[in-house]
């Protein structure tokens, strides 16, 4: 069995284009032979836990995951036990709506210091805008104006941010469009660090599910929390924000997405990122909003998370010294595969950044488009 995967996943490599130790000037250095079993019995959670192991080292990491992406290596390996589970559980239960909190206590509360480290000074925690920006700082602001500019933010106006983190885009639209808001999320971490950034200004920040939500608000966002939704939930996700978004108003939502439907994750994903997550496709979210919304505005710039997340990345690194005290060395491998595989994936064009502009009864007149 080894000979024969050893054999399979290096003739994968090579149409991949990735050179193996010992060739010369080689990308991918294999430190476990077993790793190639490993592969074959585990996928993506046999390649990123061989990583976070130190059975497999790679320079670049991110060059080589974007040449395994691009040339869809995956599809050539056989159906693995740990991606059967994970679409029998997706497809049986509804973890979703189960364990509401989950994503909240196993990432986004890992800890307020990993995130000030690595994100931005709002600590925005979603793709920025890297249309003219040339900083991490300037790209996460440019986005959050981009979405005040988008669905029309002015004086007086009463904002809802559904999953708003560490509380960012409000202080954002507070300061600069003179809005009020609250924001909600499942991280207890997010609620209290955002509360106690809100520095006087007219928003909020509640630690509440948001199924939950009542009220009519003029203008509702979603930046970045949609990937926890579930696609059993879709349609009740764009009830709930059609129940809070005033007749006139907008909503916006802000979503990674994928090019094919999908009824489940990334077993690796799952297990050590982001638990239950998965990612929408254009036909389910057009599907869920059918009879609800009218489509406004779709905006795809997902080639900036590549960016954003490669900025991610060097923040780490260079605050490493400061966080290793609380974290060990297999999270910081963790950590880094995961800021590369998926700078590597939206390289490769594998998944996407929408940004969808939704009103409840059309605009009159028609959108105009801002960028």
């Amino acid at each position: 069995m080894t000979s024969s995967a050893k054999h399979f996943v290096l003739d994968q490599l090579a149409k991949a284009g990735v050179t193996v130790a010992p060739a010369p000037h080689a990308e991918l250095n294999v430190h476990d032979e077993r790793l190639y079993a490993r592969l074959l019995r585990d996928g993506t959670l046999g390649l990123g836990e061989g990583y976070m192991d130190g059975w497999w080292d790679a320079e670049p990491l991110d060059g080589v995951l974007f040449k395994l992406a691009k040339a869809q290596v995956h599809d050539a390996f056989p159906r693995d036990l740990p991606l059967l589970i994970s679409v029998a559980k997706a497809r049986l239960l509804n973890l979703q709506r189960l364990r509401v909190r989950e994503v909240g206590e196993r990432h986004y509360d890992l800890g307020n210091d990993l995130y000030a480290a690595m994100l931005d000074r709002r600590m925005v925690y979603s793709c920025g805008y890297w249309a003219e920006a040339t900083t991490l700082d300037a790209a996460q602001e440019a986005k959050l104006d981009l979405i005040c500019r988008k669905i029309g933010l002015g004086p007086g106006m009463r904002v809802l941010d559904i999953g708003s983190g560490w509380g960012g885009f409000l202080q954002f639209a507070a300061e600069r469009y003179g809005i009020s808001g609250l924001g909600v999320t499942v991280s207890k971490e997010q609620a209290a660090l955002a509360n106690d950034r809100a520095d006087g200004l007219p928003i909020e920040t509640r630690l509440m599910d948001y199924m939950d939500l009542e009220g009519t608000f003029d203008r509702v966002v979603s930046i970045g929390m949609f990937e926890h939704v579930g696609y059993k939930n879709y349609r009740a996700y764009f009830e709930k924000a059609r129940s809070l978004v005033a007749p006139d108003g907008l909503f916006l939502l802000h979503s990674i997405g994928g090019n094919f439907s999908s009824t489940h994750g990334d077993p690796w994903t799952e297990k050590y990122i982001f638990p239950n997550g998965m990612l929408p496709s254009i036909a389910q979210i057009g599907q869920a909003i059918e009879g609800l919304f009218v489509m406004e505005d779709w905006h795809n710039f997902g080639a900036d998370y590549d960016r954003t997340l490669m900025a991610w990345r060097d923040n780490f690194d260079a605050a490493w010294a400061g966080l290793s005290a609380r974290y060990d060395e297999r999270f910081r491998r963790m950590w880094r595969y995961y800021l590369s595989v998926f700078a590597a994936l939206f390289r490769a064009r594998q998944i996407n950044l929408w940004q969808v502009v939704l009103s409840p009864r059309g605009i009159q007149g028609g959108y105009r488009r801002v960028s």
